[in-house]
């Protein structure tokens, strides 16, 4: 036993008495010890354990305790990093956590954050680490105006910490109740928690540190952000631009429900040779291929066809059954009614992307998607000889897209209906054009029983060959046939009313013009 305490205080640059008491935290852990382990193991008085309190003082100094309170006890456990190194016969070393920057920062809080996604690490464990980490890096101004706030617990701080990581390292200014569970010990804190934030009685809120998101100008009660306070004084040094139009969302590609697509047989092969090029190892693969014959290493691809003919789906499939986030342009919100600000928005955007992409590289993760959904209004012919200010704008707009295209390292999708007025420069940009055209009596039939699985095959076939629809107007009338089933249940006449949907979908009566779909 002695060769093995006398190897193990060498390994991990402790004494003997320390790596004895090391391994019966081992042993009784690697979390929730406490004294009276040391006690019971060593076949001692509970008051004689108290006796190696500065020991294990050490043993926290050097990183491989630390100290969390369970209940309002206090106990100790076994860091997952430390138990990573000794499963490879490794050397521990202790991270260096000082002399960071406001960047540097945010990349260990980041670290810790996931550690507590992971179940890791409990949140009071991540405040104590948190306590050493700032202590040690007093230099960075975020820091100090963090330990200026008086917070009314160490949840409070945990919490505004959260919104301060999410929005740097995630881009993610609207955060969500289900994002907040894992910052308490115990789903009765966080009800209350919950409660206070519901009704804007929480002290972030009281004191203008966190705000209700707003949607159509009222205030959602399960929606938080930082407020533009916040982001110009304690996040000043990040440089955020508050007043940027909010123009895309991330969702990541486990939020993304999955949904069966029906397509012709030439879509369906080009949308399975896409989905298998951005499989990771393949799209990894192919990326050095293209970088070491002095290509560039960037995709884009133009999806475009009629209305409701699958092309937003089919990204947001091609994503969720590849694993990449998505990064959702909101189109309209790039052309800001001020002059020069619709410029600075799509730079911005293409800045955010570069960030996510660079994220994801470092991590070994996978390039995120930047998908820009009815992308008509901005990738359309450039207007020669503009004088007024919009034609300007709008050409400027273009142009940026048009230069960043060119350096893109990563994925681009964009979408269209009206491919007569895609500019040329754009046209060739695109490495993957898809067609997506309305499907045929066999797709829709397939569409048909898909979406009314109660629904016979030959009223199925009876549909697809009367009614030529795209994809999205087959879901608009099951819907509606749906709730008419919710309303006032089956009356044995399905084909019959299914029928009287398909012709008021069609808008043609009484001899007048048809529009929509068709």
């Amino acid at each position: 036993m002695d060769k093995e305490l006398k190897y193990l205080s060498e390994s991990l640059g402790i004494s003997e008495f320390q790596a004895l008491l090391f391994s019966v935290c081992m042993e009784k852990g690697p979390r929730h010890i406490d004294f009276d382990d040391f006690a019971s193991h060593l076949d001692i008085s509970k008051i004689h354990a108290l006796e190696f309190a500065d020991d294990v003082d050490a043993l926290i100094r050097r990183r491989l305790l630390r100290y969390h309170n369970v209940n309002d006890e206090e106990q100790m456990e076994i860091p997952v990093s430390v138990i990573k190194s000794l499963k490879h016969n490794e050397v521990y070393e202790v991270p260096v956590r000082k002399g960071l920057d406001s960047f540097a920062l945010f990349d260990v809080v980041n670290e810790l954050f996931e550690d507590l996604n992971e179940d890791t690490i409990t949140p009071s464990a991540l405040y104590e680490e948190l306590k050493v980490i700032f202590k040690d890096n007093h230099q960075i101004p975020f820091v100090q105006r963090m330990e200026g706030i008086d917070f009314d617990s160490w949840p409070y701080f945990l919490l505004l910490l959260f919104f301060c990581h999410q929005l740097v390292n995630n881009d993610d200014d609207d955060i969500r109740f289900n994002q907040l569970e894992d910052l308490y010990e115990s789903a009765s804190t966080f009800n209350k928690e919950k409660a206070l934030l519901r009704c804007g009685t929480h002290q972030l809120m009281v004191e203008g540190y966190i705000e209700h998101r707003c949607e159509d100008g009222i205030a959602s009660t399960t929606r938080y952000k930082l407020t533009e306070r916040t982001k110009q004084t304690l996040l000043a040094e990040m440089k955020f631009n508050t007043s940027e139009e909010k123009i895309a969302d991330v969702m990541s590609a486990s939020e993304l429900l999955p949904k069966k697509m029906f397509y012709g047989c030439k879509v369906q092969k080009q949308v399975e040779e896409l989905h298998s090029f951005l499989a990771p190892e393949k799209y990894n693969e192919i990326r050095e291929r293209m970088r070491s014959s002095g290509f560039r290493t960037g995709f884009a691809c133009l999806f475009y066809g009629g209305p409701g003919t699958g092309k937003t789906e089919t990204a947001f499939q091609l994503a969720r059954e590849t694993g990449r986030d998505i990064m959702v342009v909101d189109v309209p919100q790039i052309k800001s009614k001020w002059v020069g600000d619709s410029e600075k928005n799509i730079k911005a955007l293409f800045d955010r992307y570069r960030e996510l992409v660079r994220k994801e590289t470092e991590k070994g993760g996978k390039a995120p998607i930047l998908f820009f959904n009815e992308a008509d209004g901005i990738i359309g012919i450039r207007k020669q000889g503009a004088q007024n200010a919009v034609d300007k704008m709008e050409n400027s707009i273009q142009n940026i897209i048009l230069q960043e295209m060119e350096s893109l390292d990563g994925i681009m999708i964009a979408t269209t209906n009206l491919t007569e007025n895609l500019d040329t420069a754009f046209e060739r940009r695109f490495l993957y054009k898809i067609y997506f055209e309305k499907p045929d009596a066999t797709v829709r039939k397939s569409l048909w029983m898909s979406m009314m699985p109660n629904l016979s095959e030959a009223d199925a076939y009876t549909l697809a060959e009367k009614y030529d629809f795209s994809g999205g107007q087959i879901e608009n009338i099951s819907r509606k046939a749906t709730i008419n089933v919710i309303l006032h249940g089956e009356d044995g006449n399905e084909l019959e009313m299914l029928s009287e949907y398909c012709n008021a979908e069609r808008l043609n009566h009484h001899g007048q013009k048809r529009i929509g779909f068709c």
